[in-house]
């Protein structure tokens, strides 16, 4: 082959590779902006998360938190060193309500949702996934956290799966399910419920994962006559 042609065929592959490699990347940056900006439906007022912002809420500045960011209908709460969470900003309810939400562990072996939640003037947290991945239960009852109180119980959880939880708060009980199950059924008849300090700053109302990526959607809250 002669020397011109050698030199006009390397052209030609190069110019090909990188006219290939620049489509490529544009593919992928439009296929996650599509994703990013894909329509969501409705959400009628029971909702607290509108699917596309934090409007309402905001990051927990627990000092240790990593990224959170909004994306697809969901929040992802970023690995941290310890807290990472978002808190609501807008009036809650204080006793007789109803919270349900979906959450999901990404990454990591701790709690993926400890909801923060007042009891009237009382704070109390449902911890789900917590003390190396299984804890289930309320922190603290009579100082004892969910660990080591009557409401601790063991689950296994798996990552990359939406779980639903439900919590319940009235004057007389605490109760919470994890998809059909309930796993709280707490009757607090004059017990002292508090929270750990470490996520304090998450009151009134907030969700937050330890040391955990942690992904949150269809967060709502409806008041209830018990």
């Amino acid at each position: 082959m002669p020397r011109m042609s050698k030199v006009l065929l390397i052209i030609t592959c190069i110019v090909l590779a990188v006219t290939l490699l620049t489509e490529g990347c544009k593919s992928k940056k439009s296929d996650k902006v599509a994703i990013n900006n894909m329509e969501l439906p409705a959400l009628d007022s029971t909702y607290i998360f509108d699917g596309k912002t934090l409007n309402g809420w905001e990051i927990t500045s627990f000092g240790t938190e990593g990224p959170v960011e909004v994306s697809g209908g969901k929040i992802y709460l970023g690995m941290g060193d310890g807290c990472t969470g978002i808190t609501y900003k807008k009036e809650f309810p204080e006793i007789n309500y109803e919270v349900t939400l979906e959450a999901m562990r990404v990454e990591g072996n701790d709690f993926f949702c400890g909801i923060t939640f007042p009891v009237k003037k009382d704070p109390c947290t449902l911890i789900v996934g917590g003390w190396g991945g299984t804890v289930v239960g309320l922190s603290s009852i009579n100082g004892l956290d969910a660990s080591e109180n009557e409401t601790t119980r063991y689950m296994n959880f798996e990552k990359n799966r939406w779980y639903t939880i439900r919590l319940r708060v009235t004057e007389e009980k605490i109760e919470a399910w994890i998809d059909e199950e309930k796993v709280v059924d707490f009757t607090v008849n004059g017990k002292r419920l508090s929270i750990r300090p470490e996520v304090m700053l998450s009151k009134p109302f907030g969700i937050a994962s330890w040391c955990t990526t942690a992904a949150l959607r269809n967060i709502r809250v409806v008041s209830i006559i018990p």
